[in-house]
């Protein structure tokens, strides 16, 4: 794992400056090539071959195509026989080399011969131009500016900010979907100009015209091939295996986070079956058990007989959440973000990989918003229910735990009055009908067009089912997953140096799970029908029928805790040049009163709102790092 980064023309000084950027990635080394018209740099975390052969940038035999790479691939081994027996040499143990050859035998073609995580550079200097690629997926994230002649990338953006070229600006339909959806969605991010390489894609520059072009390599197809789930539970376990054996390539110590669901555990379970020893697990509790998972991880850590190591997160301090919007480069509001970050810290003190259960709930339809779409069906009969419904539901008080039947039907009835074609993000999207017209000021409405669920038609065009559950399945992989989770995944680790790998997002178990048909995954009202079968013996009972619940912060509660995080939003979402520039702001103090007086949950707007001030802040006001 590492930082990398890179741009069209010749700077050994403004590359060196992005990579001291990016050292907390790769703390173990760094190194750059300057030539050939174009510049890359790699700052090295050691895992894979931790000798000085596997240094980077690497560069072939003839000594004209250079590489720098972020991530693993898993099937690097394979492709070494392969490409030793079609000619090529190679000179380091490291997974990174076989990228570099099959670029030398494949080109552009050999992004499809690739397993594993990662976003890599290519420079040609033969062919005069750079190659940007970027996993299946999208575990690991890259950037790129691209002004009409001149690229410049990196896989955090803080990096291509060295660039003094680069004009610094917000993109306001960014900064519009943002505070729905809670994250950007790519291709877009909220600077302007600087855009997301899309998961399994790559780019090509030519550096004689400028030119870049961005091409798809791979897509879920969905055909289904098994009639009952009987029929693919063997075949699922042993991918599953399968997928987190590949996992536990390393030459360094690695662990596993523990949540004590289902996700997790079968991951742990895996583990222990595949005899990793010593099996370090890494817990999160919160005092506030409505909250917490800590009872059902500290079981499953004594279950395995695993050696845990529990962070109880009392609060949120002010210096962790600048920290997170730091790291995160553009802000997005998960409210697991600043506790995964705080795992990490703890994970790194004993190891420097570790497994996460991270992609189960996205390819198994393990959300409430997967129920939440299903249940809504029957209201498109009943005209007007769902406006009514909503209504009713605003006469509630917000009470404060985390779920609860009074919480939960104020947020069914918030996302079933959206427009149904958000599908299922409905209930992950939270401005509710006409609330970007009252929080947003006029040169904001002017410049944007606010349609909530663009994104939604957008990806949903590319899907080649017509079934409601593949089509959501296809949407949280495309847009929550990558946006959302794997960002957080991917930037709260790299933070302190700690690589994340998540087995539930091998893309040749996303295959398989695409060749089942939707009620193998939502059955009646139980969520991950198929996992749940498959894991049934492996797995104790009481984990196997556990429901979902997650280890978010109680951020709406904090919010209103004077003690606690009051202080900070009545005074950022009152002076912050971002709320004045871009916002109503007596509507953003309209929210503030009604969350503060419980009379509604505003916590994930006004959350946006606080982080986006904090980055505005960071990123924009003062102009450096």
């Amino acid at each position: 794992m590492c930082g990398i980064c890179g741009f069209s023309w010749e700077d050994q000084g403004l590359v060196r400056s992005m990579m001291n950027t990016l050292h907390h990635r790769g703390p173990d080394d760094q190194d750059c090539h300057v030539g050939g018209g174009a510049t890359l740099g790699q700052t090295r975390l050691s895992i894979i071959d931790l000798s000085e052969k596997g240094r980077q940038p690497m560069v072939n035999e003839a000594g004209d195509i250079f590489l720098v790479a972020n991530g693993e691939i898993y099937n690097h081994l394979a492709l070494r026989r392969e490409l030793i027996s079609a000619g090529h040499r190679f000179y380091s143990g490291s997974d990174s080399e076989a990228i570099l050859h099959a670029y030398e035998q494949w080109g552009e073609d050999c992004i499809k011969k690739l397993l594993g995580m990662y976003c890599f550079a290519i420079l040609d200097t033969r062919r005069r131009r750079i190659m940007l690629g970027r996993d299946r997926l999208g575990i690991k994230p890259l950037y790129y500016h691209h002004d009409g002649k001149k690229l410049i990338f990196a896989n955090e953006i803080k990096a291509i900010l060295q660039w003094p070229g680069y004009q610094r600006g917000v993109d306001l339909t960014a900064l519009y979907q943002y505070l729905g959806y809670e994250f950007t969605p790519a291709p877009r991010t909220l600077f302007e100009g600087v855009k997301k390489l899309r998961q399994a894609h790559y780019a090509l520059f030519d550096l004689d015209s400028g030119a870049l072009s961005e091409r798809p390599y791979w897509d879920v197809h969905f055909a289904p091939r098994f009639k009952q789930p009987g029929e693919a539970v063997e075949e699922l376990r042993s991918m599953i295996k399968t997928a987190v054996r590949r996992r536990l390539m390393s030459d360094v110590p690695l662990g596993v986070f523990l949540s004590g669901g289902l996700d997790s555990t079968t991951v742990v379970a895996q583990m222990r079956a595949l005899d990793v020893d010593p099996l370090r697990t890494f817990i999160i509790g919160y005092p506030d058990p409505t909250f917490s998972e800590l009872e059902y991880a500290e079981d499953m850590a004594k279950h395995y007989d695993t050696l845990p190591t529990v962070l109880m997160i009392p609060g949120l301090s002010v210096d962790d959440l600048e920290a997170a919007v730091y790291h995160l480069d553009e802000p997005m509001t998960d409210l697991s973000a600043i506790p995964l970050m705080l795992i990490c810290r703890e994970a790194k003190k004993q190891v420097t990989v570790v497994l996460s259960g991270e992609g189960g709930d996205e390819v198994f339809c393990g959300y409430d918003r997967f129920l939440a779409s299903k249940l809504t069906r029957p209201l498109k009969y009943l005209p007007g229910a769902a406006r009514l419904g909503w209504a009713v539901s605003r006469l509630f008080k917000d009470r404060p735990q985390k779920k609860g039947a009074v919480n939960m039907f104020k947020r069914f009835m918030e996302g079933a009055v959206l427009p149904a074609e958000g599908e299922h993000i409905r209930w992950q999207y939270f401005l509710a009908p006409g609330q970007a017209e009252a929080l947003f000021n006029d040169q904001v409405r002017a410049a944007v067009d606010f349609d909530a669920f663009g994104p939604v038609k957008s990806i949903l065009a590319g899907c080649d089912s017509r079934k409601r559950l593949d089509r959501e399945v296809y949407l949280d992989l495309k847009l929550n997953m990558v946006d959302s989770v794997l960002m957080k995944v991917d930037k709260m680790s790299m933070s302190t140096a700690l690589e994340v790998r998540v087995p539930f997002l091998d893309h040749e178990l996303i295959e398989l799970s695409a060749q089942m048909p939707g009620d193998f995954k939502l059955r009646g009202l139980e969520t991950k029908h198929i996992l749940r079968q498959a894991i049934s013996g492996l797995v104790p009972e009481r984990i196997v029928h556990r429901g979902k619940q997650g280890y978010s912060l109680p951020v709406k509660n904090l919010l209103r805790d004077k003690a606690q995080l009051r202080p900070l939003m009545e005074e950022l979402l009152g002076a912050s040049p971002l709320i004045k520039n871009y916002f109503q702001p007596n509507a953003v103090r309209r929210l503030m009163d009604e969350h503060l007086a419980e009379k509604h949950n505003h916590n994930h707007v006004l959350w946006a709102l606080i982080n986006a001030a904090l980055w505005h802040r960071r990123f924009m006001e003062g102009a450096a790092l």
